[in-house]
């Protein structure tokens, strides 16, 4: 056994015996829906790079975020905390100074890290600004991108670069604290640094956070790949679609990069979103109209119906998991941190209090049973005055956006579903089974008992 760093992990031998530890590459997409992928529904166009990675692996049908927001979804998953443990609800955007993910959390790039692992992150942070947020200080020793919320992808008409708008810069980009000016497609730009990671961190084991922004808003793509999906009628649908395919090209750099340097078989990649897209078909408003899919549930990003936390989830380790499998079980992006920990041979200390659960021998068979006996959401709307609450015990859910001041709401308020049934959710079973929703009410209640309140309040002006 040998001791890593002043006793942040311990390192032991890892699940695959003398096999090398296995470099680590977590893609998250943003605002990517469920039926996005041709995987799992979408016959507007095909992400075959995307899909190779279930086909390789397993796909998670039913595999959850913590939130149906970016910023608290990412921060369980970079800790494998639920983030309502911390007071990482809220939703923030670029010009919150001083707010970020709590300096006393410990991410999955520390810990690995401390293993003797390279790690990087290339894309959207979201997790705060400032110096004690930042990826250098949370664990990653490269960082490429943006460290707010997101920017634009096309470079401005005026400047030439990506980031302005009418010759004003609204977005800053940089590389490890370095300020960078972009001139291409900023999607192609964040695959080429992938690549580039990779490329430079092959003869060590690494651990890459390629978090793309693709397909979040604003909605622009490429001509060439806009011409691939012209015969997509509704233009704001076409674009998501064209957008959809770039991170699909991107996906698929990274991985004929790790074949190249002879990585595929030892190497766990990982494919999620960070929550439901912001629209599905017939969306509210205009502008959201046919953006991108989350058939066949109901609800859209901010939601905690199906259509907002449940998201594209793939992992694939050919060398420990045969390919092509579907695992049904309630699954959570809190497992990844335990998961990861697991295979790099890192001894998990209960001190940590993690949320999720190694999901490799679930999905080799070696443990039988459901990973998780409940899964919980809750997030406050603060200048709505709601609270979005959901609790999913095997096939039962029971939801509510209606609950006042952080107390459970009245039976009334509630609505269950089975979802094996009503996948949709479409029709409340709250009167039919009240025995049912009254156990849930009372396990979220417990749960919720051992939060705290959010540690920032903001009114979003809109998603992000």
């Amino acid at each position: 056994m040998v001791i890593a760093g002043c006793g942040l992990v311990c390192v032991a031998s890892a699940e695959t015996g003398s096999q090398p530890r296995p470099n680590i590459v977590l893609i998250l997409a943003d605002d990517l829906g469920y039926a996005d992928v041709s995987i799992q529904g979408s016959d507007l166009y095909q992400t075959p790079h995307i899909d190779s990675i279930a086909e390789q692996g397993v796909r998670f049908t039913d595999g959850y975020v913590t939130a149906a927001y970016c910023s608290p979804s990412r921060a369980a998953i970079l800790t494998g905390r639920y983030q309502e443990r911390f007071g990482h609800e809220v939703l923030f955007w670029n010009n919150n100074n001083n707010v970020g993910l709590p300096v006393g959390e410990i991410t999955i790039a520390d810990r690995l890290k401390e293993a003797g692992y390279a790690t990087g992150m290339i894309g959207k942070w979201h997790l705060g600004k400032e110096k004690p947020f930042h990826p250098l200080s949370r664990g990653f020793t490269d960082f490429f991108g943006d460290a707010g919320h997101g920017s634009s992808y096309l470079p401005d008409p005026q400047t030439g670069l990506v980031g302005w708008k009418n010759g004003k810069q609204i977005y800053t980009f940089e590389r490890n604290g370095v300020p960078v000016e972009i001139r291409k497609y900023l999607t192609d730009v964040y695959a080429d640094e992938c690549v580039s990671f990779i490329d430079r961190h092959a003869g060590e084991p690494f651990f890459l956070y390629a978090a793309f922004t693709a397909p979040h808003a604003p909605l622009e793509a490429l001509p060439r790949d806009l011409a691939d999906v012209a015969h997509v009628e509704n233009e704001i649908r076409r674009t998501s679609a064209a957008m959809i395919l770039a991170l699909d090209r991107g996906v698929g750099r990274i991985l004929d990069t790790l074949k190249k340097h002879g990585l595929e078989k030892n190497t766990i990649v990982v494919f999620l979103s960070d929550n439901g897209s912001n629209a599905p078909s017939g969306g509210r408003g205009k502008q959201r109209e046919c953006h991108a899919e989350n058939a066949p549930f109901r609800g859209i990003k901010g939601l905690v119906l199906e259509g907002g936390i449940r998201v594209p989830f793939f992992l694939k380790w050919p060398s420990e998991i045969p390919g092509g499998r579907v695992y049904r079980e309630p699954v959570s992006s809190l497992d990844l941190v335990p998961t990861f920990l697991a295979a790099a041979g890192v001894k998990t200390d209960p001190d940590w209090k993690l949320d999720g659960i190694n999901l490799t021998p679930f999905i080799t068979g070696r443990r039988t049973g459901e990973p998780h006996e409940r899964l919980f959401w809750r997030y406050w709307r603060t200048g709505q005055n709601r609270q979005l609450c959901a609790v999913r015990e095997g096939n039962w859910k029971l939801v509510t956006d209606k609950g006042l001041g952080g107390e459970l709401p009245g039976e009334q308020d509630w609505s269950l579903y089975n979802l094996a049934e009503d996948p949709s959710e479409q029709h409340n079973l709250i009167q039919a089974y009240p025995e049912k929703a009254a156990e849930l009410a009372r396990q979220w209640t417990g749960w919720n008992s051992g939060l705290v309140r959010p540690a920032w309040y903001f009114d979003p002006p809109g998603t992000h």
